[in-house]
């Protein structure tokens, strides 16, 4: 067995600590470990040039025989972390909470991985297997849940992009200074068990692997998310009353015996699931077709891009 933990908060500081925690469990079970610190490396912000989606759409309709890759990935160093993930069985991931969503250098890390979208280099053939990565989620604030909101739902969303299947997270709140974290027993106790059912998942056959943390966690009964927003309709016409933001299943909202709100999944709820190579390949095939009006429908574009193109307004 092989865990990977990766830390983009301050070196030493309570993220570290969690998952020195995490990893301790896993080491404990027989496992190779390894941490890093995203401050250590240097990778490149993505520059939306849609070179991926381009390439892969090509590839996809015949136009182009291989797939070559992010355009960065001989100027930093994301790659190399990207091949060490995929030796892995599952992969930890730390982040600090400035203000209600994770660090802007784990988005950086995390928004870079289209070019790596498992779900689309499966489609297209330019990857033969699925690693089938499990993942663990550690978001460290120093207020309250209600500061931290959009932590673990982000890095949730993050997730189906790197193809890793979450079955447990955790937030850490109260650790506004480094090493923080040591006055709060239970959170160092729940890193470690967060690293046990890591390796309870990675020990279990992957079509039977389920959630394992709080299951009480969050809104939806799929990925455990606490957003769900008003369904709107898909590219395809597909519409449910109500979806899950981070996973998008759709469903309904409805009250239980006890009177309390709860996610009920619709009978095809989970069609639209990220969690599933196949559902996630759905969204190639909207890029596709998105990308095709757009090339019809030039003319029409260039027709009205000259008053944008020409306008100019004052800057510093």
């Amino acid at each position: 067995m092989k865990v990977m933990a990766i830390c983009a908060g301050r070196k030493g500081g309570n993220g570290e600590i969690l998952a020195k925690e995490a990893l301790l469990a896993c080491q404990d079970a027989g496992a190779q470990v390894k941490l890093i610190n995203l401050f250590d490396f240097h990778i490149e912000h993505c520059t939306g040039c849609e070179g991926c989606t381009m390439q892969m759409g090509n590839v996809a309709m015949g136009k182009q025989d291989k797939y070559n890759g992010c355009v960065l990935k001989d100027k930093d160093e994301l790659d190399k972390i990207v091949m060490e993930m995929y030796t892995c069985d599952a992969v930890i991931m730390v982040a600090p909470t400035y203000d209600l969503a994770p660090s802007a250098l784990y988005l950086k890390f995390a928004q870079r991985f289209l070019a790596y979208e498992l779900a689309f280099l499966l489609e297209i053939g330019a990857v033969e297997k699925d690693p089938h990565l499990c993942g663990g989620l550690i978001a460290v604030g120093g207020s309250c849940h209600d500061w931290q909101t959009l932590t673990l739902e982000t890095m949730g969303a993050t997730m189906f992009t790197m193809s890793i299947q979450v079955i447990d997270s955790m937030m850490a709140t109260q650790n506004g200074r480094p090493g923080n974290v040591l006055l709060h027993k239970d959170q160092l106790l729940r890193a470690h068990k967060l690293g046990q059912n890591l390796i309870k998942a990675i020990n279990t056959p992957v079509d039977q692997r389920r959630w394992l943390g709080e299951p009480d966690r969050g809104l939806c009964p799929n990925c455990h998310s606490a957003l769900v927003f008003k369904g709107e309709a898909h590219w395809d016409g597909i519409q449910f009353p109500w979806e899950c933001a981070v996973c998008g299943t759709g469903g309904d909202l409805v009250k239980n015996e006890t009177g309390a709100w709860q996610f009920k999944l619709a009978e095809n709820g989970l069609m639209r699931d990220r969690n599933n190579n196949n559902a996630r390949a759905e969204h190639l095939n909207e890029i596709i077709h998105t990308r095709k009006d757009f090339f019809d429908r030039q003319s029409e574009i260039q027709e009205k891009y000259t008053k944008y193109k020409d306008l100019t307004f004052p800057g510093l």
